[in-house]
């Protein structure tokens, strides 16, 4: 897949180092996927949550959560944000 908005995962990974690791094994992950649906996507990280247009991602253990825009036909992903678990909710990204 293509990668769109890894400025915000790195400027997420300097703010927070130990969320550093966690964001460069799905950046790679990310980067070899072939995903042609959310099912795929979800055999790739079991506790992605579609949400209205966005696919949430657990990043770190649940310390972050990472929203993007998933375009199956140009195999895009673009990141819109990364926030910490305290600071997600649910019903913002269901518009």
């Amino acid at each position: 897949m293509q990668l769109v908005g890894q400025k915000i995962v790195e400027k997420a990974a300097r703010d927070h180092a130990d969320w550093r690791a966690s964001l460069e094994i799905w950046v790679a992950i990310v980067k070899e996927a072939d995903w042609t649906c959310n099912s795929d996507v979800q055999q790739t990280f079991n506790t992605a949550d579609p949400v209205g247009i966005y696919v949430i991602f657990n990043i770190a253990r649940n310390k972050a959560r990472l929203a993007a825009i998933i375009n199956f036909p140009e195999k895009r992903v673009t990141i819109k944000h990364i926030v910490k678990h305290d600071a997600y909710n649910r019903k913002d990204y269901g518009k």
